[in-house]
């Protein structure tokens, strides 16, 4: 899997120890060089993916590609070129000629415009996975619309799931289209088509939109809709409506999950508020009722007094904890210790090659990373031409 120096049969492995003295790269990608040519979220997320798996992703930009985002830039190192210069894209050819996988998120075209595409840069490097991140794909009457989670949500059909029945449709964060349908999705094709090399030789083109994602991720709501169990939005058994599948407010104001769908959940739930007969939780004609005792039980006490209360009890509820308590949360102290509040840990857990957060250090690194690739001073300041980092200050993430 590693990337190939001088050629497709040339395999070199660049996760030892460089000369300018970064640390041996370990995890199962290890030995993978990535080139990220994307901005915004979804991209950076999914090559941060990569990167907690061990790859080397150095991310590549330049003019008004905008500063990196600092929370999805841990263990990746910033070069800047000038890709409107023929000295600029023959650095860039020359990077990929000895790289396994390229990033981008321009709009379906502007690649290929700037030298970037992957029709060109496939000749350069026949192994080469290349993975486009786009919002409607490279296809279709959408592709060249400019968009945002909320909009790639709502074409994809799960934005109209959300939010309460008697009001607007409301999206959860950037998390499912931005980051789910795109970054990992994209990450998800990458190893994909890694594996596949193994076994061909040859890279191959990767058209990995957010619409699409989603609509994968909509596979069993799909089916459901329209039926019992998700007959319009804002209602159904996983819509937060049903009695025993919803949050409670609690005597603090602050909120519990129950998630009590099976019969043994809700028996146990209901005996450990002691509420008498346990009713059919799936009977229709018992949700009113139901509702009613739990709104009543629920806030008798507070939050931390229903986490410990039901600790011990296997009824699926759970405290709704705030961001800032994550790392007082014992579940994810024990797993994570050493994960900070405002980052997240590198996932999965692997048995035998870890996956681990990298430094994030998102300083221009131009000149160090070239050098890796035998590139001199001189050739590099070419390169860089008038996209310093200083010029490519115009875009910041969130917009304020």
């Amino acid at each position: 899997m590693p990337h190939a120096q001088t050629g497709p049969s040339s395999p070199v492995i660049s996760g030892g120890t460089a000369d300018d003295g970064t640390a041996r790269r370990k995890g199962p990608l290890a030995g993978v060089r990535v080139l990220d040519m994307t901005r915004l979220a979804p991209g950076p997320y999914g090559s941060m993916l990569l990167a907690d798996l061990g790859a080397e992703v150095i991310a590549v930009g330049g003019g008004r590609s905008g500063l990196p985002v600092p929370a999805l830039s841990r263990g990746k190192e910033f070069v800047t070129l000038d890709l409107k210069t023929g000295e600029g894209r023959a650095v860039l050819q020359r990077m990929v000629a000895e790289s396994d996988v390229l990033m981008e998120g321009f709009r379906p075209g502007v690649a290929d415009r700037i030298g970037a595409g992957y029709a060109e840069l496939s000749e350069i490097n026949p192994r080469l996975v290349y993975c486009s991140v786009t919002g409607y794909g490279q296809t279709g009457p959408w592709a060249q619309r400019a968009g945002h989670d909320i909009n790639y949500l709502a074409v994809g059909g799960a934005l109209g799931t959300f939010g309460p029945p008697g009001g607007p449709p409301v999206p959860p964060l950037n998390l499912v289209a931005d980051f789910a349908g795109g970054g990992l999705l994209a990450a998800f094709g990458v190893v994909g088509a890694l594996y596949e090399r193994e076994h061909s030789g040859r890279g191959q083109y990767i058209d990995a939109a957010m619409v699409d994602g989603v609509l994968s991720m909509m596979g069993m709501n799909l089916a459901d809709w329209g039926g019992p169990s998700l007959p319009r939005r804002g209602e159904g058994v996983l819509a937060g409506t049903h009695p025993a599948y919803r949050c409670y407010a609690c005597a603090d104001g602050r909120y519990v999950a129950v998630g009590a769908l099976e019969n043994a959940f809700f028996t146990n739930l209901w005996q450990a508020l002691e509420l008498g007969p346990v009713p059919d939780h799936m009977d229709p004609e018992e949700f009113a009722t139901i509702e009613v005792r739990l709104t009543e039980s629920f806030r008798q006490c507070t939050m931390a007094e229903w986490a410990e209360f039901f600790s011990g009890i296997d009824a699926c509820v759970t405290p709704v904890l705030e961001p800032h308590e994550l790392a007082g949360s014992d579940q994810i102290a024990q797993r994570y210790p050493d994960s900070p509040t405002r980052s997240v840990p590198a996932v999965p857990q692997y048995s035998r090659t870890p996956a681990a957060a990298g430094p994030t250090e998102t300083a221009d690194s131009t000149a160090r990373v070239l050098a890796r690739f035998g590139i001199g001073d001189e050739d590099a300041r070419k390169a860089i031409g008038s996209s310093t980092p200083d010029a490519v200050r115009g875009l910041r993430w969130p917009p304020i």
